[in-house]
Protein backbone atom coordinates (compact mmCIF):
# COMPACT_ATOMS: atom_id res chain seq x y z
CA UNK A 1 0.00 0.00 0.00
CA UNK A 2 2.44 2.25 0.95
CA UNK A 3 4.52 1.46 -2.28
CA UNK A 4 1.12 2.37 -4.12
CA UNK A 5 0.89 5.26 -2.26
CA UNK A 6 4.33 6.75 -3.00
CA UNK A 7 4.02 5.56 -7.16
CA UNK A 8 1.34 7.81 -7.38
CA UNK A 9 2.80 11.05 -5.77
CA UNK A 10 6.13 10.18 -7.75
CA UNK A 11 4.27 9.90 -11.16
CA UNK A 12 1.85 13.04 -9.95
CA UNK A 13 4.98 15.29 -9.47
CA UNK A 14 6.66 13.89 -12.79
CA UNK A 15 2.87 14.97 -14.92
CA UNK A 16 2.73 18.08 -13.31
CA UNK A 17 6.34 19.01 -14.19
CA UNK A 18 5.64 18.17 -17.79
CA UNK A 19 2.43 20.33 -17.97
CA UNK A 20 4.59 23.01 -17.14
CA UNK A 21 7.22 21.81 -19.57
CA UNK A 22 4.66 21.68 -22.75
CA UNK A 23 3.29 24.80 -21.07
CA UNK A 24 6.93 26.30 -22.31
CA UNK A 25 7.49 24.59 -25.45
CA UNK A 26 4.37 27.09 -26.20
CA UNK A 27 5.64 29.83 -24.91
CA UNK A 28 8.55 28.96 -27.48
CA UNK A 29 6.20 28.25 -30.69
CA UNK A 30 4.39 31.64 -29.65
CA UNK A 31 7.94 33.10 -29.74
CA UNK A 32 8.92 31.59 -32.92
CA UNK A 33 5.63 32.51 -35.05
CA UNK A 34 5.53 35.86 -33.69
CA UNK A 35 9.18 37.43 -33.41
CA UNK A 36 8.90 38.96 -36.52
CA UNK A 37 5.82 41.23 -36.05
CA UNK A 38 7.57 44.55 -34.82
CA UNK A 39 6.01 46.59 -32.83
CA UNK A 40 5.94 50.33 -34.75
CA UNK A 41 4.41 53.77 -33.16
CA UNK A 42 1.40 54.40 -34.71
CA UNK A 43 2.64 58.07 -34.81
CA UNK A 44 4.53 60.46 -33.70
CA UNK A 45 4.01 63.10 -31.09
CA UNK A 46 4.20 66.98 -32.77
CA UNK A 47 5.07 67.91 -29.43
CA UNK A 48 7.16 66.14 -26.84
CA UNK A 49 4.46 65.17 -23.87
CA UNK A 50 5.71 65.80 -20.05
CA UNK A 51 7.41 62.38 -18.49
CA UNK A 52 7.66 61.84 -14.88
CA UNK A 53 10.25 59.70 -14.19
CA UNK A 54 9.83 58.29 -10.92
CA UNK A 55 13.12 56.84 -8.76
CA UNK A 56 12.08 54.67 -6.07
CA UNK A 57 14.75 54.03 -3.35
CA UNK A 58 15.35 52.55 -0.03
CA UNK A 59 18.41 52.45 1.40
CA UNK A 60 20.69 52.76 -2.02
CA UNK A 61 23.95 54.01 -1.11
CA UNK A 62 26.28 52.69 -3.28
CA UNK A 63 23.78 52.96 -6.68
CA UNK A 64 21.44 56.51 -5.80
CA UNK A 65 23.90 58.79 -7.23
CA UNK A 66 24.95 56.52 -10.31
CA UNK A 67 20.67 56.41 -10.79
CA UNK A 68 20.08 60.20 -10.99
CA UNK A 69 23.70 61.09 -12.54
CA UNK A 70 22.03 58.59 -15.61
CA UNK A 71 18.75 59.81 -15.42
CA UNK A 72 19.86 63.46 -15.92
CA UNK A 73 21.81 62.55 -18.96
CA UNK A 74 18.41 61.18 -20.54
CA UNK A 75 17.97 62.67 -24.27
CA UNK A 76 14.60 64.02 -23.60
CA UNK A 77 13.90 68.48 -22.92
CA UNK A 78 14.04 69.24 -19.58
CA UNK A 79 11.13 71.05 -19.77
CA UNK A 80 9.09 68.13 -20.46
CA UNK A 81 10.82 66.27 -17.90
CA UNK A 82 10.43 66.11 -14.06
CA UNK A 83 12.23 63.78 -11.90
CA UNK A 84 10.46 62.49 -8.90
CA UNK A 85 12.87 60.88 -6.31
CA UNK A 86 10.93 58.77 -4.19
CA UNK A 87 13.24 58.42 -1.17
CA UNK A 88 12.01 56.47 2.00
CA UNK A 89 15.74 55.56 3.53
CA UNK A 90 16.38 55.57 7.02
CA UNK A 91 20.26 55.75 6.41
CA UNK A 92 22.57 58.41 4.57
CA UNK A 93 21.01 57.54 1.02
CA UNK A 94 18.58 60.42 2.45
CA UNK A 95 21.89 63.34 2.30
CA UNK A 96 22.76 61.22 -1.13
CA UNK A 97 19.39 62.33 -2.89
CA UNK A 98 19.00 65.30 -1.33
CA UNK A 99 22.33 66.72 -2.40
CA UNK A 100 22.26 65.72 -5.69
CA UNK A 101 18.58 66.77 -6.16
CA UNK A 102 19.68 69.83 -5.33
CA UNK A 103 22.58 69.88 -7.95
CA UNK A 104 19.76 68.50 -10.62
CA UNK A 105 17.77 72.17 -9.62
CA UNK A 106 20.50 74.12 -10.19
CA UNK A 107 21.13 73.04 -13.07
CA UNK A 108 17.33 73.91 -14.56
CA UNK A 109 15.76 70.06 -13.95
CA UNK A 110 12.45 69.74 -12.31
CA UNK A 111 13.28 67.51 -9.38
CA UNK A 112 10.82 66.27 -6.02
CA UNK A 113 12.08 64.53 -3.86
CA UNK A 114 9.53 63.51 -1.59
CA UNK A 115 10.82 61.40 1.69
CA UNK A 116 7.97 59.14 3.58
CA UNK A 117 8.45 58.88 7.28
CA UNK A 118 7.18 55.40 6.78
CA UNK A 119 6.81 52.60 4.24
CA UNK A 120 3.30 51.68 3.98
CA UNK A 121 3.00 49.82 0.99
CA UNK A 122 6.65 49.74 0.79
CA UNK A 123 7.50 50.46 -3.03
CA UNK A 124 4.04 50.42 -4.99
CA UNK A 125 3.02 52.93 -1.46
CA UNK A 126 6.22 55.34 -2.64
CA UNK A 127 4.91 55.39 -6.32
CA UNK A 128 1.42 55.83 -5.43
CA UNK A 129 1.95 58.90 -3.40
CA UNK A 130 4.92 60.33 -6.22
CA UNK A 131 1.60 59.93 -8.66
CA UNK A 132 -0.67 62.14 -6.97
CA UNK A 133 2.07 64.95 -7.55
CA UNK A 134 2.97 63.73 -11.29
CA UNK A 135 2.33 66.66 -13.58
CA UNK A 136 3.43 63.97 -16.89
CA UNK A 137 0.84 62.36 -18.75
CA UNK A 138 3.33 59.10 -19.00
CA UNK A 139 5.88 58.00 -16.04
CA UNK A 140 8.61 55.71 -16.26
CA UNK A 141 9.66 54.41 -13.18
CA UNK A 142 13.17 52.91 -13.01
CA UNK A 143 14.42 50.99 -9.80
CA UNK A 144 17.73 51.97 -7.76
CA UNK A 145 20.21 49.67 -10.05
CA UNK A 146 19.35 50.37 -12.95
CA UNK A 147 21.02 52.50 -15.71
CA UNK A 148 19.03 54.01 -18.24
CA UNK A 149 20.33 54.79 -21.90
CA UNK A 150 20.14 58.25 -22.58
CA UNK A 151 17.71 57.38 -25.79
CA UNK A 152 15.22 55.31 -23.63
CA UNK A 153 12.02 58.33 -23.77
CA UNK A 154 12.96 59.02 -27.09
CA UNK A 155 12.60 55.54 -28.16
CA UNK A 156 9.75 54.62 -26.24
CA UNK A 157 7.18 57.46 -25.98
CA UNK A 158 5.72 57.48 -29.29
CA UNK A 159 3.95 54.61 -28.45
CA UNK A 160 1.71 55.94 -26.44
CA UNK A 161 0.32 58.13 -29.38
CA UNK A 162 -2.04 55.00 -30.05
CA UNK A 163 -4.97 55.96 -27.02
CA UNK A 164 -4.97 52.24 -26.43
CA UNK A 165 -1.48 51.57 -25.48
CA UNK A 166 -1.37 51.84 -21.31
CA UNK A 167 2.44 50.40 -20.08
CA UNK A 168 5.44 50.21 -22.41
CA UNK A 169 8.56 47.70 -21.25
CA UNK A 170 11.66 47.75 -22.08
CA UNK A 171 14.18 44.35 -21.75
CA UNK A 172 16.72 44.61 -19.05
CA UNK A 173 20.40 44.20 -19.59
CA UNK A 174 23.09 43.08 -17.24
CA UNK A 175 25.86 45.30 -16.09
CA UNK A 176 27.65 42.84 -14.19
CA UNK A 177 26.77 39.99 -16.34
CA UNK A 178 30.38 38.18 -16.13
CA UNK A 179 30.94 39.00 -12.52
CA UNK A 180 30.54 35.48 -11.58
CA UNK A 181 29.14 32.16 -12.47
CA UNK A 182 26.18 32.99 -10.36
CA UNK A 183 25.62 36.44 -12.44
CA UNK A 184 26.02 34.77 -15.49
CA UNK A 185 23.48 31.79 -14.65
CA UNK A 186 21.03 34.90 -13.50
CA UNK A 187 21.17 36.50 -16.37
CA UNK A 188 20.55 33.59 -18.42
CA UNK A 189 17.15 32.85 -16.73
CA UNK A 190 16.44 36.33 -16.88
CA UNK A 191 17.03 36.42 -20.92
CA UNK A 192 15.05 33.33 -21.27
CA UNK A 193 12.16 35.43 -19.29
CA UNK A 194 12.52 39.12 -20.81
CA UNK A 195 13.24 37.69 -24.48
CA UNK A 196 11.33 34.83 -24.64
CA UNK A 197 7.89 34.99 -22.94
CA UNK A 198 7.54 38.55 -23.14
CA UNK A 199 7.56 38.91 -26.85
CA UNK A 200 5.54 35.60 -26.99
CA UNK A 201 3.12 36.94 -24.84
CA UNK A 202 2.96 40.65 -26.11
CA UNK A 203 3.02 40.08 -29.80
CA UNK A 204 0.19 37.00 -29.70
CA UNK A 205 -1.98 39.35 -28.02
CA UNK A 206 -1.61 37.77 -24.36
CA UNK A 207 -1.40 38.81 -21.64
CA UNK A 208 1.92 39.84 -19.49
CA UNK A 209 3.70 41.84 -17.07
CA UNK A 210 5.36 44.85 -16.29
CA UNK A 211 8.65 43.90 -14.90
CA UNK A 212 8.20 46.36 -12.00
CA UNK A 213 11.23 48.86 -13.28
CA UNK A 214 12.49 49.95 -16.62
CA UNK A 215 8.94 50.55 -18.44
CA UNK A 216 6.70 53.86 -19.01
CA UNK A 217 2.64 54.08 -18.07
CA UNK A 218 0.12 55.61 -18.96
CA UNK A 219 -0.69 57.77 -15.98
CA UNK A 220 -4.62 57.31 -16.37
CA UNK A 221 -4.18 53.55 -17.53
CA UNK A 222 -2.60 53.60 -13.83
CA UNK A 223 -5.54 55.19 -12.32
CA UNK A 224 -8.37 53.31 -14.41
CA UNK A 225 -7.09 50.12 -13.28
CA UNK A 226 -7.40 51.01 -9.73
CA UNK A 227 -3.74 52.53 -8.91
CA UNK A 228 -0.73 50.96 -7.41
CA UNK A 229 -2.21 48.45 -4.46
CA UNK A 230 0.00 46.73 -1.53
CA UNK A 231 -2.09 43.64 -0.69
CA UNK A 232 0.92 42.12 -2.66
CA UNK A 233 4.62 41.48 -3.22
CA UNK A 234 4.64 42.01 -6.76
CA UNK A 235 2.25 45.18 -7.33
CA UNK A 236 4.04 45.24 -10.95
CA UNK A 237 2.34 42.14 -12.00
CA UNK A 238 -0.72 42.88 -9.51
CA UNK A 239 -1.49 46.17 -11.96
CA UNK A 240 -0.55 44.54 -14.82
CA UNK A 241 -3.14 42.11 -15.25
CA UNK A 242 -5.70 44.70 -13.76
CA UNK A 243 -4.70 47.06 -16.44
CA UNK A 244 -5.21 44.66 -19.07
CA UNK A 245 -8.65 43.19 -17.63
CA UNK A 246 -9.81 46.91 -18.20
CA UNK A 247 -9.04 46.90 -21.45
CA UNK A 248 -5.39 48.35 -22.32
CA UNK A 249 -2.81 47.47 -24.21
CA UNK A 250 0.51 46.81 -23.78
CA UNK A 251 3.87 46.96 -25.80
CA UNK A 252 7.47 44.70 -24.65
CA UNK A 253 10.22 46.09 -26.57
CA UNK A 254 13.50 43.86 -26.73
CA UNK A 255 15.22 46.18 -28.66
CA UNK A 256 15.51 48.76 -26.76
CA UNK A 257 17.60 47.61 -23.22
CA UNK A 258 17.77 49.32 -20.32
CA UNK A 259 20.99 47.54 -17.92
CA UNK A 260 21.01 47.05 -14.58
CA UNK A 261 22.84 45.42 -11.72
CA UNK A 262 22.28 41.34 -10.78
CA UNK A 263 22.81 40.41 -7.09
CA UNK A 264 26.13 39.03 -6.66
CA UNK A 265 25.16 37.57 -3.44
CA UNK A 266 23.49 33.75 -3.14
CA UNK A 267 21.45 35.57 -0.32
CA UNK A 268 20.34 38.30 -2.27
CA UNK A 269 19.33 36.53 -4.82
CA UNK A 270 17.39 34.04 -2.59
CA UNK A 271 15.65 37.00 -1.11
CA UNK A 272 14.77 38.50 -4.56
CA UNK A 273 13.64 35.04 -5.58
CA UNK A 274 11.46 34.57 -2.53
CA UNK A 275 9.56 37.52 -2.99
CA UNK A 276 8.87 37.47 -6.96
CA UNK A 277 7.43 34.22 -6.04
CA UNK A 278 5.36 34.61 -3.39
CA UNK A 279 4.11 37.67 -4.95
CA UNK A 280 3.13 35.77 -7.85
CA UNK A 281 1.00 33.13 -5.99
CA UNK A 282 -0.33 35.72 -4.17
CA UNK A 283 -1.51 37.80 -7.58
CA UNK A 284 -2.20 34.54 -8.77
CA UNK A 285 -5.03 34.16 -6.03
CA UNK A 286 -6.58 37.76 -6.11
CA UNK A 287 -6.53 37.75 -10.06
CA UNK A 288 -7.62 34.56 -11.69
CA UNK A 289 -10.69 34.31 -10.33
CA UNK A 290 -11.63 37.62 -12.16
CA UNK A 291 -9.65 36.43 -15.11
CA UNK A 292 -12.12 33.16 -15.63
CA UNK A 293 -15.46 35.15 -14.47
CA UNK A 294 -14.24 37.96 -17.21
CA UNK A 295 -15.49 37.58 -21.34
CA UNK A 296 -11.85 37.55 -21.97
CA UNK A 297 -10.83 34.95 -25.10
CA UNK A 298 -10.57 31.36 -23.60
CA UNK A 299 -6.87 31.77 -24.94
CA UNK A 300 -5.99 34.29 -22.92
CA UNK A 301 -7.46 33.10 -20.02
CA UNK A 302 -5.48 29.49 -20.19
CA UNK A 303 -2.14 31.54 -21.15
CA UNK A 304 -2.74 33.90 -18.43
CA UNK A 305 -3.13 30.61 -15.68
CA UNK A 306 -0.40 28.70 -17.08
CA UNK A 307 1.80 32.57 -16.33
CA UNK A 308 0.24 32.83 -13.15
CA UNK A 309 0.33 29.65 -11.59
CA UNK A 310 4.25 29.13 -13.22
CA UNK A 311 5.60 29.11 -9.57
CA UNK A 312 4.04 26.11 -8.27
CA UNK A 313 6.70 23.98 -10.21
CA UNK A 314 9.17 25.06 -7.69
CA UNK A 315 6.67 23.16 -5.16
CA UNK A 316 6.54 20.22 -7.10
CA UNK A 317 10.46 19.99 -7.29
CA UNK A 318 10.86 20.17 -3.65
CA UNK A 319 7.90 17.45 -3.80
CA UNK A 320 10.15 15.39 -6.37
CA UNK A 321 13.66 15.95 -4.36
CA UNK A 322 12.24 14.13 -1.25
CA UNK A 323 10.73 11.49 -3.30
CA UNK A 324 13.55 10.98 -5.85
CA UNK A 325 15.49 7.67 -4.41
CA UNK A 326 18.01 6.04 -6.67
CA UNK A 327 17.06 2.59 -4.68
CA UNK A 328 13.55 2.82 -6.50
CA UNK A 329 13.43 5.10 -9.06
CA UNK A 330 10.01 5.31 -9.21
CA UNK A 331 7.62 2.65 -10.82
CA UNK A 332 9.16 -0.55 -11.90
CA UNK A 333 11.58 -0.29 -14.79
CA UNK A 334 11.12 -2.27 -18.22
CA UNK A 335 10.74 -1.19 -21.65
CA UNK A 336 6.49 -0.38 -21.14
CA UNK A 337 7.18 1.82 -18.44
CA UNK A 338 10.25 3.32 -20.37
CA UNK A 339 8.24 3.84 -23.94
CA UNK A 340 4.94 5.25 -22.20
CA UNK A 341 6.46 7.54 -18.95
CA UNK A 342 10.07 7.58 -19.03
CA UNK A 343 10.94 9.05 -22.48
CA UNK A 344 7.40 11.43 -22.81
CA UNK A 345 8.20 12.83 -19.38
CA UNK A 346 12.30 13.21 -20.22
CA UNK A 347 11.14 15.77 -23.40
CA UNK A 348 8.61 17.20 -21.92
CA UNK A 349 9.63 18.17 -18.19
CA UNK A 350 13.62 18.19 -19.14
CA UNK A 351 14.53 18.73 -22.06
CA UNK A 352 11.67 21.70 -22.29
CA UNK A 353 14.00 23.65 -20.19
CA UNK A 354 17.34 22.95 -22.21
CA UNK A 355 15.63 24.35 -25.57
CA UNK A 356 13.61 27.79 -23.75
CA UNK A 357 17.01 28.46 -22.74
CA UNK A 358 18.79 27.99 -25.76
CA UNK A 359 16.42 29.47 -27.89
CA UNK A 360 17.01 33.00 -25.85
CA UNK A 361 20.54 32.73 -25.92
CA UNK A 362 21.07 31.86 -29.87
CA UNK A 363 18.44 34.84 -30.36
CA UNK A 364 20.52 37.54 -28.50
CA UNK A 365 23.99 36.05 -29.15
CA UNK A 366 24.03 34.84 -32.72
CA UNK A 367 28.30 34.43 -32.33
CA UNK A 368 28.53 33.23 -29.00
CA UNK A 369 25.31 31.44 -28.51
CA UNK A 370 27.23 28.24 -27.91
CA UNK A 371 30.07 29.32 -25.34
CA UNK A 372 26.72 30.70 -23.65
CA UNK A 373 24.81 27.46 -23.08
CA UNK A 374 28.23 25.25 -21.81
CA UNK A 375 26.82 27.08 -18.20
CA UNK A 376 22.98 25.24 -18.86
CA UNK A 377 23.90 22.41 -16.34
CA UNK A 378 24.93 25.11 -13.77
CA UNK A 379 21.59 27.03 -14.76
CA UNK A 380 19.49 23.67 -14.47
CA UNK A 381 21.74 23.56 -11.08
CA UNK A 382 20.66 26.39 -10.02
CA UNK A 383 17.18 26.04 -10.44
CA UNK A 384 17.05 22.30 -8.20
CA UNK A 385 18.92 24.31 -5.81
CA UNK A 386 16.41 26.93 -5.52
CA UNK A 387 13.22 25.15 -4.90
CA UNK A 388 13.40 24.61 -1.78
CA UNK A 389 13.50 28.53 -1.27
CA UNK A 390 10.87 29.10 -3.72
CA UNK A 391 9.00 26.21 -2.61
CA UNK A 392 8.80 28.01 1.15
CA UNK A 393 7.39 31.24 -0.95
CA UNK A 394 4.74 29.37 -2.53
CA UNK A 395 3.62 27.60 0.63
CA UNK A 396 3.89 31.21 2.41
CA UNK A 397 1.62 32.62 -0.20
CA UNK A 398 -1.10 29.81 -0.16
CA UNK A 399 -1.20 29.82 3.79
CA UNK A 400 -1.60 33.30 4.07
CA UNK A 401 1.88 34.36 5.78
CA UNK A 402 2.44 37.89 5.53
CA UNK A 403 6.05 39.53 5.15
CA UNK A 404 7.93 42.63 4.39
CA UNK A 405 8.80 43.85 0.88
CA UNK A 406 12.61 42.37 0.95
CA UNK A 407 14.96 44.55 -1.05
CA UNK A 408 17.26 43.27 -2.81
CA UNK A 409 20.78 44.53 -1.88
CA UNK A 410 22.78 46.23 -4.67
CA UNK A 411 26.53 47.33 -3.90
CA UNK A 412 27.07 49.51 -7.56
CA UNK A 413 29.34 46.66 -8.86
CA UNK A 414 29.72 46.61 -12.67
CA UNK A 415 33.51 45.00 -12.60
CA UNK A 416 34.92 41.80 -11.85
CA UNK A 417 37.44 43.85 -9.45
CA UNK A 418 35.31 45.38 -6.99
CA UNK A 419 34.56 43.07 -3.98
CA UNK A 420 31.26 42.91 -1.73
CA UNK A 421 31.83 41.64 1.18
CA UNK A 422 31.88 44.45 3.19
CA UNK A 423 29.10 46.23 1.95
CA UNK A 424 26.37 46.84 4.79
CA UNK A 425 23.52 45.86 3.06
CA UNK A 426 23.35 42.06 4.31
CA UNK A 427 19.95 40.02 3.90
CA UNK A 428 18.85 38.63 7.42
CA UNK A 429 19.96 34.71 8.16
CA UNK A 430 18.04 31.91 8.06
CA UNK A 431 18.61 28.17 9.01
CA UNK A 432 17.27 27.27 5.03
CA UNK A 433 21.09 26.96 3.81
CA UNK A 434 21.10 23.77 6.57
CA UNK A 435 18.00 22.09 4.90
CA UNK A 436 20.21 22.76 1.56
CA UNK A 437 23.25 21.53 2.88
CA UNK A 438 21.37 18.33 4.08
CA UNK A 439 20.05 17.50 0.39
CA UNK A 440 23.62 18.27 -0.81
CA UNK A 441 24.86 15.25 1.37
CA UNK A 442 21.52 13.09 0.66
CA UNK A 443 22.29 13.04 -2.98
CA UNK A 444 25.89 12.93 -2.72
CA UNK A 445 24.81 9.16 -0.98
CA UNK A 446 23.00 8.65 -3.80
CA UNK A 447 25.55 9.35 -6.41
CA UNK A 448 27.94 6.80 -4.67
CA UNK A 449 24.86 4.62 -4.32
CA UNK A 450 23.72 4.91 -7.99
CA UNK A 451 28.18 4.14 -8.85
CA UNK A 452 27.85 1.20 -6.30
CA UNK A 453 24.78 -0.76 -8.42
CA UNK A 454 25.43 0.65 -11.83
CA UNK A 455 22.34 3.16 -12.09
CA UNK A 456 24.99 5.25 -14.19
CA UNK A 457 22.47 6.56 -16.91
CA UNK A 458 21.08 8.19 -13.20
CA UNK A 459 24.07 9.69 -12.55
CA UNK A 460 24.17 13.04 -14.12
CA UNK A 461 20.72 13.20 -13.24
CA UNK A 462 21.83 12.92 -9.32
CA UNK A 463 25.25 15.01 -10.07
CA UNK A 464 22.63 17.84 -10.68
CA UNK A 465 20.70 18.04 -7.50
CA UNK A 466 23.60 17.45 -5.73
CA UNK A 467 25.69 20.75 -7.31
CA UNK A 468 22.46 22.91 -7.18
CA UNK A 469 22.24 22.37 -3.49
CA UNK A 470 25.86 22.29 -2.28
CA UNK A 471 26.44 25.15 -4.53
CA UNK A 472 23.71 27.02 -2.68
CA UNK A 473 23.83 26.34 0.16
CA UNK A 474 27.95 26.53 0.76
CA UNK A 475 27.22 30.20 -1.40
CA UNK A 476 24.67 31.22 1.27
CA UNK A 477 26.73 29.99 4.09
CA UNK A 478 30.21 31.66 2.52
CA UNK A 479 28.18 35.70 3.05
CA UNK A 480 28.34 34.90 6.76
CA UNK A 481 32.14 34.12 7.08
CA UNK A 482 34.61 36.16 8.82
CA UNK A 483 34.96 39.03 6.77
CA UNK A 484 38.54 40.23 5.19
CA UNK A 485 39.94 41.89 2.85
CA UNK A 486 40.36 41.24 -0.74
CA UNK A 487 42.90 42.16 -3.08
CA UNK A 488 41.85 44.24 -5.82
CA UNK A 489 42.61 42.15 -8.77
CA UNK A 490 40.91 39.00 -7.32
CA UNK A 491 36.86 38.87 -8.12
CA UNK A 492 35.06 37.83 -5.03
CA UNK A 493 32.57 35.21 -6.68
CA UNK A 494 31.78 32.31 -4.71
CA UNK A 495 33.08 29.86 -7.70
CA UNK A 496 34.62 30.93 -10.79
CA UNK A 497 33.19 31.96 -13.59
Amino acid sequence: MASLIWTFCYLSVLFGLSAYGIHRYFIIYLFLKNRKRVPVPAGRFEELPVVTVQLPIFNEVYVAERLLRSVSELDYPQDRLQIQVLDDSTDETREITARYSEKLRRRGFDVELIHRVDRTGFKAGALERGLASARGEFVCILDADFVPPAHLLRHTVDFFTDPKIGMIQTRWGHLNRGYSLLTRVQAMFLDGHLLLEQTARSRSGRFFNFNGTAGLWRKSCIEQAGGWQHDTLTEDLDLSYRAQLAGWKFIFLPDVVTPAELPVDMNGFKSQQHRWTKGSIQTCKKLLPLIWRSKLPLPIKMEATGHLMSNFAYLLLACLVVLLHPSTGGPQSGWMRTLLIDVPIFFTASVSVAIFYICAQRELNPRTWMREIMLLPCLLGLGVGLSLNNARAVLEAMFNHKSDFARTPKYGIERKAQPWRNCRYMPLKSLLPLAELFFAIYFTYFVFYAFRNHQFLSVPFLLMFQFGFLYVSLSSFAQWLPKFSWNSSRAPAALPA
